[in-house]
């Protein structure tokens, strides 16, 4: 049997979505900035697109800058923003556990003279709110909290903890990679000034994001040329991509209240299930988190070799962030709710999606004890009698 469970680092092109994409491959292939009817054709398509993705979260169109993915979106918000605020302070305060990408936007602005300060999580992963106020201050120009953690699938409190920021004068940025079409967000009633969306995890294309940006925002841009994106994004606009997005954001919206009650379902039993392995421990909120996500620690075996292992009987998994995999280091996410680096390193994270079933979860179920057997039993660390 396959059974595909790391949708939280790549997830297929939904069918319906490709079907929208295609004719800006082919047919409507004209430049959104060109002044005849191939332009405008496509121009309009992006437009539609645009109104797509903001409807999804209850934005203005206005509002939605088109980027080529999360990341991108992530350093405009910081790295576009910080400047413009320079004059107000010099401090970020971000989550300990925030993506990769934003961690290391964040050393980036330390180089060049910004005070960072990392807000702790609990053994949860939920950030602490006490901590967070007192590290926001009158210097304090940005505060960013994601809305999930795509890892350990830890739903946070960002009305609060931008309600913190704004008490300061502060803006507050949330990367809602993990939290799109799983959770319903509004930036308006949460009190986000911007926020960070990803295409690919909702089933459009990947190489497309886009950065909601309350009104009146203007980051400096990154990319500097022909003005596209109300002049904070130029080059010529992904037209297929950014149709696929705004497809994916229009079906997200439609189908998210089912879809989030049967992934919900499948996730409590894969966690109920792989809870009656001995040594095995849950990472994440036991229930303030995302409907698709299990995060499941193992100890005494490493979580490289139990991804090998299901992968040659047909599963995927993660054993973390994939835009991390490059290193060996622990998850830096898991060491900031407090694990030890060797039970870090031996951690799965199972993040669902729209073409699993119960049979999958039952056959992973089935198939994982096992494993974590035969793993420990090579192990010199794992006690007599776990062998």
């Amino acid at each position: 049997m396959k059974a595909y469970m790391d949708y939280g680092s790549g997830a297929p092109v939904d069918p319906r979505v490709l079907r929208e994409m295609l004719p800006y491959f082919t047919d409507h292939f004209g430049n959104p900035s060109s002044f005849h009817s191939y332009g405008f054709t496509a121009l309009r398509a992006i437009n539609r697109a645009r109104g797509q993705v903001a409807d999804l979260i209850g934005a203005d169109p206005q509002e939605i800058v088109f980027t080529s993915g999360a990341t991108e979106a992530n350093n405009l918000a910081l790295t576009g923003m910080a400047p413009r605020l320079a004059k107000k302070g010099n401090r970020i305060v971000v989550s300990a556990i925030e993506h990769i990408s934003l961690i290391n936007i964040a050393k980036d602005l330390s180089r060049q003279g910004f005070d960072i300060q990392y807000a702790p999580v609990d053994g949860d992963g939920v950030i602490l709110l006490d901590k967070l106020a007192e590290l926001v201050d009158d210097r304090t120009v940005i505060v960013s909290v994601m809305a999930a953690n795509g890892e350990i699938g830890t739903i946070q409190p960002i009305e609060e903890a931008a309600a913190i920021a704004h008490r300061h004068g502060a803006l507050f940025h949330t990367d809602a990679t993990a939290a799109l079409g799983k959770i319903p967000l509004n930036p308006a009633w949460q009190g986000v000034d911007l926020m960070t969306l990803s295409s690919n995890d909702i089933y459009g294309p990947k190489g497309v994001g886009a950065l909601y940006l309350r009104k009146g925002l203007r980051p400096k841009p990154l990319i500097i040329g022909g003005g596209q994106e109300q002049g904070m994004r130029s080059g010529t606009e992904n037209t297929p991509g950014i149709v696929g997005f705004g497809e994916a954001a229009e079906l997200a919206k439609a189908e998210m209240p089912a879809e989030a009650e049967r992934l919900t379902k499948l996730r409590d039993r894969l966690i109920e299930g792989l809870l009656t392995i001995p040594e095995s421990h849950l990472n994440g909120h036991p229930t303030r988190r995302t409907p698709n996500n299990a995060n499941v620690r193992f100890s005494y075996i490493e979580g490289e070799s139990l991804i090998l292992s299901l992968d040659e009987v047909g599963v995927q998994a993660s054993t973390g962030s994939a835009c991390a995999a490059k290193t060996l280091e622990p998850s830096h996410c898991l060491l900031a709710t407090g694990l030890k680096p060797e039970d870090a390193h031996g951690s799965l994270a199972f993040t669902l999606g729209k073409d699993n079933n119960s049979e999958q979860v039952e056959y992973l179920i089935r198939q994982l004890p096992g494993i974590v057997k035969r793993l420990r039993a090579m192990s010199p660390i794992t006690p007599e009698e776990l062998r």
